[in-house]
């Protein structure tokens, strides 16, 4: 085992610059804790909220940006049964990500899907614990349902597409582009609208069908708010559920409630990094049993848009700013 890695250091807060690469001691695992010998790491909108300031880790994680890695298992802490050095394996951290080493608690740890490398596995645990908690704990999103995600061409919406669609819902999404609509499609939206040239609260409508004065979609999956949050309401259908992520356009607004006593809707949100172990590791049992076999049998496979090496890592964090991606921008160490 090495003494010391290179990492991805913020300077100070600031611009993709901010990113540093750095030497530092190799971390040791806690109890419960596997040391892994990191492959490949995804980046997250969290991590450039974090680079700017925005986002501090929450007390005990490490500093380093990163939230999702992919790679071996280099050591064990105590306490641990159930994997082996070298064993493959891709994690939700608390950060510690854009390293050669990071530290992960086991009951954040997956295997590797079969049939998937480690780009691939470094692309999964952000945004499939993110959708599965928000949108099929906290939504409850079932099978016939219809299902509104906003930012289809985003890491979470490429995911939740595909999850919501292969589990029997019927998918509408919203993108910016004529060509991130047609990724959507391909993935398994039914419809998907151009923001910048359709109305999507009219869409929904249609949609959701229903009867007079019912029409809208089930559930919503929303990260813009701002004015998206009052026209969330009117797109929802009776009994329907709107769950937020993030706010990239506020999370101050002034909303009508009177349809949400009206249509019996439910507004709810949540922000996975600073949860328990425990209720993370509830969300990994989830996905090993419901979505891993769908990942395995090549159903759902996460979309990547573009590599970086880990020093990169200030290139890797513009492109994602630019918002011309689709999918999920990874770093290798």
């Amino acid at each position: 085992m090495p003494e010391t890695m290179t990492c991805i250091e913020i300077a100070e807060p600031g611009g993709p610059d901010a990113l540093q690469p750095v030497t530092r001691p190799v971390p040791r695992p806690g109890p419960g804790e596997v040391l892994v010998k990191v492959a490949a790491a995804g980046i997250n909108r969290p991590d450039i909220l974090q680079r700017q300031g925005g986002y501090p880790p929450p007390p005990g994680a490490s500093d380093i940006p990163g939230l999702e890695i992919a790679g071996h298992v280099a050591a064990r802490g105590t306490g641990v049964d159930g994997w082996k050095e070298g064993d493959a394996l891709c994690a939700l951290v608390a950060g510690g990500g854009y390293a050669e080493y990071c530290t992960a608690p086991v009951p954040q740890c997956l295997p590797l899907p079969a049939g998937l490398d480690m780009v691939a596995g470094a692309a999964i645990p952000e945004t499939f614990f993110t959708v599965w908690t928000n949108v099929y704990e906290r939504a409850r999103l079932e099978a016939g349902e219809t299902f509104l995600v906003h930012g289809g061409s985003s890491g979470i919406g490429t995911t939740a597409i595909q999850v919501a669609s292969r589990l029997g819902s019927r998918v509408m999404a919203t993108a910016g582009t004529p060509e991130k609509c047609a990724a959507c499609e391909e993935l398994g939206a039914e419809r998907c609208v151009n923001y910048r040239e359709e109305d999507f609260v009219e869409a929904a409508k249609e949609f959701g069908g229903g009867k007079a004065g019912d029409n809208g979609v089930n559930v919503i999956l929303d990260m813009v708010g701002g004015d998206y949050v009052a026209r969330n309401i009117r797109a929802l259908a009776r009994d329907g559920r709107l769950v937020n992520i993030a706010y990239l356009k506020g999370s101050k607004v002034e909303v009508d409630l009177l349809p949400v006593m009206l249509k019996r809707l439910t507004l709810t949100g949540s922000t996975l990094r600073p949860q328990s172990v425990e209720r993370k590791g509830e969300i990994a049992d989830a996905l090993k049993r419901r979505v891993w076999p769908l990942i395995e049998s090549g159903e759902i496979r996460p979309v990547i848009h573009a590599t970086f090496p880990l020093h990169e890592a200030a290139d890797a964090h513009r492109l994602m700013e630019s918002g011309v991606h689709i999918g999920k921008i990874v770093l290798q160490a």
